[in-house]
């Protein structure tokens, strides 16, 4: 019988039940990026529009 008290040890990828992606890191960093151009854009064309 196994005793309650006993530390048990898993490793990440049982954890999760998956293999990790470092895909999905550059993936998720560019559409960061994509999102911040985008939405300066929308804010400073207009505002460069109205300035004159």
């Amino acid at each position: 019988m196994a005793d309650q008290n006993e530390a048990i040890h898993i490793n990440d990828e049982d954890a999760r039940a998956a293999v990790s992606n470092t895909g999905l890191r550059y993936v998720l960093g560019f559409s960061l990026a994509f999102a911040v151009i985008a939405m300066s854009l929308v804010w400073i064309i207009p505002a460069l529009a109205h300035a004159h």
